[in-house]
């Protein structure tokens, strides 16, 4: 008897922790920033996983079979919708079979819906290189465009999951007025540099470059995906000198001994900096990386006036 009532007070005082408890939604992002944006909108209500790597170039991504059994067990999705992942997701998707997350469904988030993407090519030329037919893809540089991204998840989070919409929105509330205080702090920091002429490895950074007023000169790549030449980096170190630009910038997974080929003959600073959270310390979360990106610049700036 007094077994079976040691068993009663178990049962309930498990029972309002089994009702209580929320099953989260099971989120899957395909770049690090993406998921960082996910994580600060979905707060303790979501489980959010990255398929590419911060160190690795979005755009070839390692098809891995782990990748499918990710997918096939998501709720929802997030994928940059402007073909960054168009070599590898794809197949991924068709593996992994899941309706959950097909396009068009409340599940699947494209990131770039409401983001006026630049660099829309007027026609389709492969020979142009590796170029987006619907636009440069890397538009989470400029973190304007974060608030747009962060409005749409938390849009298709409401969608998905309606009793925790008003979570979303005051998550995203939270995030929207750290980012319009951080982004004036970040232009305040990088104004005196105005007009000031950078270089990048490849077509990655020109959404920040028109948000804070910086000017592209060159690229080390002649074309988008197409490995540096001889003589178009003959090119680009005559430009350099000609427009006295004394800044380059590269990713992790760029060939940085390429850039500081070109910076040893334009006395230029290479400064690494990733568009990816977690790619290097510091950088754990969407903020801190446009952070560190900010101050790496304005360092390089000064040191190279």
């Amino acid at each position: 008897m007094r077994a079976h009532r040691i068993l009663a007070v178990l049962i309930a005082a498990l029972i309002p922790t089994a009702v209580g408890a929320q099953k989260k939604l099971n989120v899957v992002a395909t770049t690090p920033d993406l998921a960082s944006i996910a994580s600060m909108i979905g707060g303790d209500r979501v489980d959010v996983k990255a398929l590419a790597k911060a160190t690795e170039d979005p755009h070839f991504v390692d098809a891995k079979p782990s990748l499918i059994v990710t997918l096939n067990r998501a709720d929802m999705l997030i994928d940059g919708g402007a073909e960054m992942e168009i070599g590898w997701l794809p197949p991924l998707l068709q593996s992994a079979r899941n309706t959950k997350i097909a396009t068009g469904a409340p599940g699947r988030i494209s990131a770039a819906q409401g983001i006026k993407l630049l660099e829309v090519p007027a026609t389709f030329d492969r020979s142009r290189g590796d170029v987006h037919a619907l636009g440069n893809p890397h538009f989470l540089t400029d973190p304007a465009n974060a608030r747009i991204v962060a409005a749409n998840i938390a849009g298709h989070f409401a969608q998905v999951d309606p009793g925790s919409a008003a979570a979303y929105q005051a998550n995203l509330a939270r995030f929207q007025s750290t980012l319009d205080a951080k982004l004036t702090d970040w232009q305040r920091q990088l104004a005196p540099y105005k007009g000031a002429k950078i270089v990048t490895y490849h077509r990655d950074f020109i959404y920040l470059a028109a948000r804070f007023g910086l000017d592209v000169l060159e690229t080390l790549e002649p074309k988008p995906g197409i490995a540096p030449s001889p003589a178009h980096l003959a090119q680009v170190i005559a430009a350099m000198k000609g427009a006295n630009a004394r800044v380059i910038l590269v990713q992790p997974f760029q060939n940085r001994r390429t850039a500081e080929t070109v910076a040893r003959q334009t006395d230029a600073s290479v400064i690494e900096v990733p568009q990816q959270p977690g790619a290097i310390a510091g950088t754990a979360t969407y903020v801190d990386l446009i952070d560190h990106l900010v101050a790496e610049m304005v360092a390089a700036f000064k040191a190279k006036p």
